[in-house]
């Protein structure tokens, strides 16, 4: 048989960690046994350079994972969630887009990736998309799961590793200052929760406080207001302070109470966003170039 579409493995999935969290490479193992994939089937490669029944397997994952369906409390793990127990206690035939558009976590997801709303007919003929749009509508949904891949393995790494890894990203972003410099505080005791300084620029003429903090939970005002207290302490007005998790509304507002410092507030969304963008601890898979006419070439000279 051929490889199952991603669809068609999402409620077998949701069953196969119904009991206990599996590894994700045993989950793709015991799909693959349940629907009697051969050698041939589980070596074939799709342009991802993936098992094409791996891939799609993840892609199951993900969008389960963006239902709330299951979750990934460990790197590599699979473990289903409450609300993906009770999706199970009445089973629908199949997990599909139509039925995980029932919870608003799927929906803000979904909605969040396109680029167009359109209504298409029950069995239009030509998409209303061009396909530039398409194009462009698919690379986002692949960031999209790229950012949450990127964010769940960056909650598993030690803290020192995270502190190292902002410190990494301002310098992809051009921040001045070599890795040594940028490097002296970090785990330096009594130094205020700062975690690491940067350069704004090469030559020094002013500096940038950075802290970490790799929480589950939202990062509420009085940790902005203790980062803002390390400043006055070090004699510094600007700081950024990144979170995996996300920033109360009064931590935003504490953020800006005070126009003489400048404190830049990046929550793990726009963290995993910034490391594709400077190209962090992700890799180009693939190049795909779109040419168009060159209409100059075809002018007849005058």
């Amino acid at each position: 048989m051929p490889v199952p579409d991603y669809q068609t493995f999402m409620l077998p999935l949701l069953k196969c960690v119904a009991t206990a969290p599996k590894s994700f490479k045993a989950v793709c193992e015991e799909l693959a046994e349940k629907f009697r994939l051969t050698d041939a089937e589980k070596a074939k490669v799709g342009l991802t350079g993936q098992p094409t029944y791996v891939n799609r397997v993840g892609w199951a994952k993900s969008y389960l994972k963006q239902a709330g369906l299951v979750e990934s409390p460990s790197r590599g793990l699979v473990k289903i969630t409450h609300q993906g127990s009770k999706v199970l206690n009445n089973p629908p035939v199949k997990i599909d887009g139509k039925f995980l558009a029932q919870f608003p976590e799927f929906v803000a997801y979904k909605n969040k990736t396109k680029t167009l709303t359109v209504t298409a007919p029950p069995t239009p003929i030509l998409s209303l998309e061009t396909p530039e749009e398409t194009l462009q509508r698919i690379w986002l949904e692949v960031n999209e799961k790229l950012a949450s891949d990127i964010l769940d393995t960056v909650k598993q790494i030690p803290p020192a590793f995270f502190e190292r890894l902002v410190v990494d990203l301002m310098l992809a972003m051009g921040y001045g200052g070599s890795r040594e410099d940028a490097g002296k505080t970090v785990g330096k005791s009594g130094d205020g929760g700062i975690d690491g300084i940067i350069n704004e620029d090469r030559l020094g003429l002013d500096v940038i406080y950075l802290q970490a903090k790799r929480w589950k939970g939202n990062v509420g005002s009085e940790i902005v207001q203790t980062f803002l207290g390390s400043l006055v302490n070090n004699g510094a007005n600007k700081g950024v302070l990144l979170t995996t998790s996300g920033f109360t509304d009064p931590a935003e507002k504490a953020a800006k109470m005070n126009p003489t410092y400048k404190i830049i507030l990046i929550d793990g969304p726009r963290l995993a966003s910034l490391m594709i963008e400077y190209n962090l601890g992700v890799g180009v898979q693939d190049t795909f170039v779109i040419k168009r006419i060159d209409q100059d070439y075809f002018e007849e000279p005058e």
